[in-house]
């Protein structure tokens, strides 16, 4: 059956990239919703509703997959872009009442090409509809839970203060997977092991601030993958939708999966990261006498070459979301290659990357987080492996094809 699925996905989706293409709806809120949405990874979660939304409006007009959540009985002649449309307004007002005045210009601009009648209000029902459905159900998702993380300390002994990132998510209902749990790898390897050692003086020697083994490239990579969340992953998408000409239905359940796998992908990473509570770089290289590896040299002034994130290290986060986020576009487009697609970083002005294949992205994105001084390299395998596998998960999951027999 999956087979089955596969070939008709890609049926529909394997097309030859076009010259002069436009964005489309879905691509469009996108890109006004990153403008709205909060820093990730609470952003990366609004973006998961956003395009659960759309998808579910415009499926409940052609009625082609299984919906991720709601199925509403909607005309067939209704708008899709309306219906699209009405979604996104709906959940980023709900979401982020304080930008309604820019919800409702882009609002405005969106429907402008959608001719006024009986089709532009069908559909703006449906996706006002489906965007309170969805906001409801993921309302108490534990999503704002307070940041209870617990410093390991002595009474009296002075600690760092600081607010940490991602503490409630190991709680956070996730969108597809059972658990945040359900992907969780193996324990961080042994500190008495030869792998650490190694993985230990890899990243003291490229990794640190003043690093005279990095090259420039490699310090451009590191800055330039600084960049976190929707502004940095959703570029690459989003211009994949242009190069596939995808129709609205089919970017738009592109969009979900996508998004949705990479939401997950944050919860699961975080639920790893809080269990095992495994040591950054910074804090182990300044106590690499204490490891009881002989191999590991302690260097009491080391720091990486920009303020470490607040999460404990195991596994690697940005791993993750490249992980899942090339599982999901090699399920999709049934290839590791891709058209050339290209991504700017706020953190690198003025650079700008280039792909044309999957897995020399994910490679980019770990190796980048080792010049950085961030992850250790069995990190970065441990965190791409598990996003390619939550990825998978994702799309063999939702938002399935209809097969002729299904009855809905």
């Amino acid at each position: 059956m999956l087979r089955i699925e596969h070939a008709i996905l890609l049926a529909a989706m394997v097309i030859p990239p076009m010259s002069g293409a436009q964005a489309n709806v879905i691509t469009d809120w996108d890109t006004a919703a990153i403008a709205i949405a909060a820093p990730a990874p609470a952003g990366q979660r609004e973006m998961a509703i956003l395009h659960a939304a759309m998808f579910d409006a415009v499926n409940s007009i052609e009625r082609r997959y299984r919906p991720y959540l709601v199925d509403l009985a909607a005309a067939k002649t209704a708008s899709a872009e309306a219906a699209a449309t009405a979604a996104a307004a709906g959940v980023l007002t709900g979401l982020h009442p304080e930008a309604v005045a820019q919800i409702k210009s882009a609002m405005a601009s969106s429907l402008a090409a959608v001719p006024d009648g009986t089709a532009k209000t069908d559909g703006l029902a449906v996706g006002e509809a489906v965007a309170a459905k969805i906001l409801a159900a993921r309302a108490d998702d534990g999503a704002n839970t307070p940041d209870a993380y617990r410093p390991k300390t002595k009474p009296g002994v002075y600690v760092p203060t600081a607010v940490m990132i991602g503490s409630a998510w190991p709680e956070m209902k996730p969108f597809v997977l059972t658990s945040p749990s359900q992907f969780r790898p193996a324990p961080p390897i042994a500190l008495e092991s030869k792998e650490w050692a190694t993985d230990y003086n890899e990243i003291k020697d490229l990794g640190g601030k003043n690093s005279s083994k990095r090259s420039a490239q490699q310090t451009e990579t590191a800055r330039f993958w600084l960049a976190v969340g929707p502004p940095a992953y959703h570029q690459i998408p989003r211009q994949l939708v242009v190069a596939k000409r995808m129709s609205v239905i089919e970017s738009a359940r592109f969009m979900a999966l996508y998004t949705i796998a990479l939401t997950d992908a944050y919860i699961a990473v975080y639920d790893a990261k809080y269990a095992y509570d495994f040591w950054r770089p910074l804090t182990a290289i300044r106590n690499g006498d204490l490891d009881g590896n002989s191999a590991t040299d302690r260097d009491a002034t080391w720091l990486p070459i920009d303020p470490t994130p607040m999460h404990p290290e195991y596994p690697c986060a940005h791993c993750i979301e490249s992980g899942a986020a090339a599982a999901v576009i090699e399920a999709l487009t049934g290839s590791s290659d891709i058209p050339e697609v290209t991504m700017t970083s706020v953190t690198a002005p003025g650079v700008t990357h280039r792909w044309t294949n999957m897995a020399a992205f994910t490679e980019e994105v770990a190796n980048a987080r080792i010049w950085a001084g961030f992850h250790y390299r069995f990190s970065t395998q441990v965190g791409t492996d598990m996003g390619r596998k939550i990825g998978g998960y994702v799309v063999e999951t939702v938002m399935q094809p209809v097969a002729v027999t299904d009855v809905r």
